[in-house]
């Protein structure tokens, strides 16, 4: 029997297949964990990470409050460097909760994907 974790990185791998992120329009990579949620936009052609956010900083608020707050950072730092488009990569989590939070504040923040 598979465990959530095994089913999850097939899923990731499966998606990774066609999501590629370039220097004009990088991929929002999310990660998930028990506590936090960390988010990166990464050049899959260069091989280069150009920022992370995370919520460890973050203390008020509910864990999807607190992911909004992140999308929101992500976004207001890209426009900084002047991204707009994104590609948005899930790694294998449903989008729903935490990590639709986030996607919502990043588009609220003016990122298009």
């Amino acid at each position: 029997m598979k465990t959530r974790l095994q089913t999850r990185q097939r899923r990731k791998l499966h998606t990774r297949k066609t999501i590629r992120g370039s220097s004009a329009t990088p991929r929002l990579n999310v990660f998930r964990s028990n506590k936090h949620i960390y988010a990166q936009l990464i050049d899959d052609v260069a091989h280069k990470t150009f920022m992370t956010v995370s919520d460890v900083k973050i203390t008020k608020g509910t864990p999807i409050e607190k992911a909004k707050e992140v999308g929101m950072e992500l976004a207001a730092q890209a426009q900084k460097q002047k991204i707009s488009k994104i590609v948005f990569d899930r790694s294998g989590y449903k989008f729903h909760g935490r990590v639709k939070s986030l996607a919502e504040g990043a588009r609220e923040g003016g990122l298009i994907f």
